[in-house]
């Protein structure tokens, strides 16, 4: 079957609830100052790659099995399966990209069946995190790439995408997607995104495509 069109989500306070990078502070003891880093990045106030280093400094020396105690404090958004489910029924393809991990993502990922993951790698050596990002970070740049990248290789006009998300680091994918859209957002996404969700509900997503279309 033909693809009809993609999907692109973030992740932290979009696909789900939470913020991985937060709950990752809190049990490294230093929470508050990870969440008012995120806080200011995420409305814009910090540049995302320096943001993102000077959290992840924060982590050295915790152990990799962080990830599985952080796990069962995560939930999803409600309305975020009945959406994937709902996208995958229409023939589209359902990716997320994120400037969180891939140790916490992937999980994610696989639960709902998306198609496409692309988010960071923490550095860990002898089972305890390094403080440092392995490889590239992903920024809003790498963000809509992967939009147009994934558009690309399924023979898709940016017209048939969506894009989601609530941060500055969104806010690049959501004005290139042909249905762009603040969920919850900080107020420069939503000031600048051409269609806002103000209400926790993933699902609203089918509403305003099908408003949309």
């Amino acid at each position: 079957m033909p693809v009809k069109g993609l999907l692109v989500m973030d992740v932290d306070s979009t696909l789900i609830l939470e913020e991985g990078i937060d709950l990752l502070g809190e049990e490294a003891g230093v929470g508050s100052e990870v969440a008012a880093i995120t806080e200011r990045a995420m409305r814009g106030e910090l540049d995302f790659k320096e943001a993102l280093a000077k959290r992840v400094a924060l982590l050295k020396g915790l152990p990799a099995s962080i990830f599985e105690a952080i796990s069962e404090r995560i939930h999803f958004t409600p309305g975020a399966r009945e959406l994937v489910e709902a996208m995958h029924k229409r023939g589209y393809k359902v990716a997320v990209v994120s400037g969180g991990f891939h140790e916490t993502v992937d999980r994610l990922a696989e639960k709902l069946e998306i198609d496409y993951v692309k988010a960071n790698r923490l550095e860990v050596e002898a089972g305890i995190l390094t403080g440092r990002v392995l490889g590239d970070i992903v920024t809003k740049e790498t963000k809509k790439a992967c939009l147009q990248q994934w558009a690309e290789e399924n023979g898709l006009e940016l017209a048939q995408t969506i894009a989601v998300g609530d941060g500055a680091n969104d806010l690049l994918m959501i004005q290139t997607a042909g249905l762009g859209i603040a969920f919850c957002a900080k107020p420069i996404v939503q000031e600048q995104a051409p269609y806002q969700i103000n209400e926790k509900n993933l699902a609203k997503v089918l509403e305003l495509l099908d408003t949309a279309q």
